[in-house]
């Protein structure tokens, strides 16, 4: 015990704290050479300071705050409330879990009293563990669903006090390879505390009876001369199993009667019948919906839901009736825990891998093929990073998009649908019908030359034929009208020049004279928007003058 401060020893403390430095001990030690009970087997004889693993039964935790009352295990420090079972609520409001249904084969309210028919009142503030609700409860506190089947009480988690670490307990248990847990319920009953329970078959053989011997072999405390094992070297002094306990040892007609495997349920605390009639004709009650379900599940069931163990048969850790934290696939298919966003069901797998990559069943739910299989698409990504603004955004502007839509067809189907025409008829006829090209009215160009290409090559022989024709009628003219045919080509050939950006020049030959003339031409000379050719005629012999023509 720790002193106060600024307190000085009393008589018998200080007797005590410096007797071995002033006085012999010996004769204490001589004293005191035996212990008179048995701590190491347990003879039931009910002493102070015994313990026997294998005497350890349901009853023993059946407070089931899991720690009231319980005879700690030697060097076990503190009370623990962790356990290995198989969960059952269909109503659990625990927040460790995405879902709050883990089964769906067994609905447990048909073994209830809600209406007091039966049952008067309760001995404790406790009452239906399968959930009441708020008005209808027996005491102060309002149970929730906390249905399931402790099968391996594990004890505290804290390993200075002589238990086992929290992540220590799932690292043990993701490499027990047990098959799919089957249970089939065998009768309710009133046990001799008093409380209802529902028990379910013990078969040792079975998987669950397999689960139970791998948890007191790995994980259960030393006792007897027999010790746990694993391969990691992680135990516990907390557990309530013996490292030599069996199924065989357990509770049922074909075994022991002596461990602590047994399988039960319960349904209520303490409760109190109004008269040992009611209480008889109650349990007839329950048994007969038991017996149904014996019919309808005769090898028993691996209960589970489509979102909560989806093949059933899983195995649960339990950091008190009400919450389920971690959960374990049987055949080594992986184990999950939920709370807090930690993963996806289920992400860590210590499968072994198939040959096949992860189109092999096997492989599903290994980490990397399970990412792969679920992997969430691009477009829900997207709606859920818009957030519940963003999305509300979207859906404002998509709705009076389509109202805008609805109101522009609608005036338009008012002003241009036939008479006696209905609205959907109309917009069939103005999806299929064509749309008439509309017409252009083309420019007149008064002259017709300004369209003619000045790159184009047959265009601008054309022009020049017609140049040649007009050369060759002003040069039959007479003499006498020479120079004024002179100056009107030259007025005509200046005018049609400021029309055009650029005109070739060629040697103009008459026809009178074809035979007789040689052109000189000129280098081309540009200036301004204006080319020219300058061609000199050369007078034959039956003619004297000489004649030019600018073109």
């Amino acid at each position: 015990h720790a002193f106060p401060p600024a307190r000085d020893l009393g008589n018998n403390e200080k007797y005590y704290a410096t007797f071995l430095a002033k006085n012999d001990a010996s004769s204490f030690y001589s004293a005191s050479y035996s212990v008179q009970s048995n701590y190491g087997s347990g003879d039931g004889g009910g002493g102070d300071c015994e313990y026997d693993a294998y005497g350890w039964k349901s009853t023993s935790a059946v407070d089931h705050d899991a720690t009231d009352g319980w005879e700690l295990p030697p060097n076990c420090k503190q009370e623990g409330e962790t356990f290995f079972g198989i969960p059952l609520s269909q109503a659990s409001d625990s927040k460790l879990q995405s879902t709050s249904t883990f089964q769906w084969q067994f609905d447990f309210e048909y073994l209830t009293d809600r209406n007091y028919t039966y049952i008067g009142t309760f001995g404790t503030n406790h009452g239906w563990m399968v959930g009441e609700e708020v008005g209808n409860a027996v005491g102060s506190i309002v149970d929730k669903d906390t249905a399931h089947i402790p099968l391996f009480y594990i004890g505290t988690t804290n390993p200075n006090l002589g238990g086992l670490s929290l992540g220590n307990m799932i690292k043990v248990a993701q490499h027990i390879d047990f098959g799919k847990l089957y249970i089939k319920p065998a009768f309710v009953f009133v046990d001799d505390d008093g409380h209802v329970k529902l028990q379910f078959e013990a078969d040792a053989s079975s998987a669950l009876g397999y689960l139970y011997d791998s948890l007191c072999k790995e994980l259960g405390i030393s006792w007897n001369y027999d010790s746990p094992s694993n391969s990691y070297g992680l135990y516990t002094n907390c557990a309530m199993h013996a490292a030599g306990d069996r199924a065989s040892y357990g509770c049922g007609p074909d075994n022991g009667n002596q461990g602590g495997f047994c399988p039960q349920m319960i349904l209520a605390y303490s409760p109190r019948f109004q008269s040992e009639d009611h209480a008889a004709a109650y349990l007839d009650r329950c048994n007969n919906y038991v017996d149904y379900w014996r019919s309808l599940y005769p090898s028993g069931v691996a209960v589970g839901t489509d979102k909560f163990c989806a093949d059933g048969g899983c195995l649960g850790l339990f950091l008190n009736r009400y919450d389920l934290y971690n959960v374990f696939k049987p055949d080594l298919g992986g184990s999950w825990v939920e709370y807090h966003g930690a993963s996806m069901p289920p992400t860590f797998s210590p499968a072994p891998t198939w040959k096949g990559g992860c189109d092999e069943p096997h492989n599903f739910m290994l980490d990397k093929c399970f990412r792969k299989r679920y992997k969430p698409k691009a477009s829900v990504v997207a709606w859920d990073a818009l957030g519940s603004i963003g999305q509300f955004s979207a859906l404002f502007i998509a709705f009076m998009a389509l109202t805008l839509s609805i109101s522009v067809f609608v005036t338009r189907a008012k002003k241009k649908r036939r008479k006696g025409e209905s609205y959907l008829g109309f917009f069939f006829r103005d999806l299929t019908r064509r749309k008439k090209k509309k017409k252009t009215r083309g420019r007149k160009v008064r002259n017709k030359d300004l369209q003619e290409s000045m790159l184009d090559d047959n265009k601008s022989r054309a022009s020049r034929r017609r140049s040649k024709s007009r050369g060759g009628s002003r040069s039959g003219r007479s003499r006498s009208k020479g120079r004024s045919g002179r100056s009107v080509s030259s007025k005509k050939s200046r005018s049609s020049t400021s029309r055009s950006r650029r005109m070739r020049a060629e040697a103009l030959q008459p026809s009178s004279r074809a035979d007789d003339v040689s052109t000189l031409s000129a280098e081309k000379q540009r200036g301004g928007v204006m080319d020219f050719t300058a061609v000199t005629l050369q007078p034959s012999e039956d003619q004297d003058d000489n004649r030019q023509q600018l073109v």
